[in-house]
């Protein structure tokens, strides 16, 4: 048996009762592969927009505990997708994390190996799942819906996780296109279908200024072309509207994806040669973003655990108004979302103007490029991709760096990689920083994150043809 079984054997009898794909014995063609992530984003989509049964329009309308962290997980609330992809995220942060300190051996050589983590994996993100679920629905986020419909909801919420275990396990064997991963692919589509909704919705809000168009967009154009003799101040007003989506938020929403695909884009070339073969050449490319956006991935995941913790301790009977629940965080309802006005939780939450707390944007600015540049660092060692692990894969190619010395190939590469993945995660916050004091649609790391996908997706086909 292999090393990594013992510990993961517990898992084996589960592993069947959650589903899987069966990886393919030959390369999966192009078309095939196509239209397999096309069906996917379809079924997400469809999934995001199917009301959970048993829940009540107006309990679900309320105030939003997980307002700020819905695009990067891909959730919209009173749907089936109210989870998202916040299982899969969770529990493959775990069990990196697990593998990376030994605590679950597996040797990635071994077969039984490799598919009983993968099962381990898709196990652990349906128990997250069930946990969530049932945490939602114990907590009344969904109101007082009754025991028959709580476990209805409880059921519905698990299985739409399964369906997303499904389809990420299905990009993992290979069934969906090159440099596109299930969570990365949901969370876009999500966000973009916020961006493109914020800026084309047809719907009319009124706001206390009359009706208007929520669409920032169609907004402008009316009143560029409907109220032109209202003259400029009218369309001045749509422009830099502050009560709903504005041109000035899909202006910075553009800037800041122009400006993420920019940063994607430069990269360091590591020279290397075949110490077997003469006249055999290549590149290591080092990327600015080594670890892409997985820093401020890690980091919302870390702020959705402490909101979530904050406002259990502070709307408890017990612990509410105590010295702990000003610490983690005190939170007040306004309109659409639970809003943190003081603890922890206060401090990592964006803030809606520099200038309204000078103090606030200073904490929130260094603690957000301190997190990103620690966790980009810390993933890099735990993804197996830090200089010594990408190091001894190249040299079981045997592929050395030309005129050093053997073992030279590490000591070059440890220059390149810690200072990347650190000078990435500073490049992300900074971005991150700039893309929430700004007011773009959705969120700073849901536009990143869809950038990022968007422009790994598009070289990806462009080396298929």
């Amino acid at each position: 048996m292999a090393r990594g079984s013992v510990a993961l054997d517990v898992v084996r009898p589960l592993a069947s009762l959650v589903p899987a794909v069966r990886r393919p014995n030959r390369v999966v063609p192009f078309h095939r592969r196509a239209l397999y992530t096309g069906a996917s984003v379809a079924v997400f989509l469809v999934c995001s927009h199917l009301p959970l049964y048993g829940v009540r329009y107006a309990a679900a309308s309320g105030a939003d505990p997980l307002y700020y962290v819905r695009s990067i997980l891909a959730s919209n609330r009173g749907t089936l997708m109210e989870l998202g992809v916040g299982p899969i995220v969770t529990a493959g942060t775990l069990m990196q994390l697990l593998t990376a300190s030994n605590v679950i051996r597996v040797d990635h050589n071994v077969r039984a190996d490799r598919e009983l983590a993968d099962a381990a994996r898709r196990v652990l993100a349906i128990v997250i799942a069930l946990g969530e679920a049932a945490a939602s629905v114990l907590l009344g986020m969904y109101g007082p819906v009754g025991a028959l419909n709580g476990a209805l909801v409880v059921l519905q919420l698990v299985s739409a996780s399964a369906v997303v275990v499904f389809l990420d396990d299905l990009f993992d064997k290979g069934y969906g296109l090159c440099g596109a991963s299930a969570v990365s692919l949901f969370s876009t589509a999500n966000t973009c279908g916020k961006v493109f909704w914020h800026a084309f919705s047809p719907v009319t809000v009124n706001a206390g200024r009359g009706p208007a168009f929520e669409g920032a967009v169609l907004a402008v154009a009316y009143h560029a072309v409907a109220r032109a003799g209202r003259g400029a101040r009218a369309l001045v007003a749509a422009v830099l509207r502050g009560h709903l989506p504005n041109m000035t938020n899909l202006l910075a929403t553009g800037l800041v994806l122009l400006a993420a695909v920019y940063l994607e884009g430069i990269k360091m070339l590591v020279p290397l040669q075949s110490k077997d073969t003469r006249g055999r050449r290549g590149t290591f490319p080092v990327k600015l973003l080594y670890t892409s956006t997985m820093p401020v991935v890690l980091h919302s995941a870390a702020v959705t655990a402490l909101y979530l913790v904050s406002q259990l301790v502070h709307y408890s009977r017990f612990l509410g108004g105590g010295v702990l629940a000003r610490l983690l965080g005190v939170w007040e309802e306004a309109g659409h979302a639970a809003v943190p006005v003081g603890g922890l939780a206060y401090y990592v939450t964006a803030p809606a103007s520099v200038f309204a707390d000078p103090l606030h944007a200073l904490v929130y600015a260094a603690l957000l490029l301190a997190s990103c540049a620690f966790l980009s660092q810390a993933w890099v060692l735990a993804s197996g991709s830090s200089a010594r692990d990408v190091a001894k894969r190249l040299g079981e190619q045997r592929l050395v760096v030309p005129g050093r010395r053997d073992g030279a190939t590490y000591h070059v590469l440890s220059r390149c990689i810690p200072t990347a993945a650190a000078l990435g995660g500073l490049c992300v916050g900074a971005l991150t920083i700039f893309a929430d004091m700004t007011g773009v649609i959705g969120t700073g790391t849901g536009i990143m994150l869809a950038a990022t996908t968007v422009y790994n997706l598009v070289n990806s086909v462009e080396k298929e043809d």
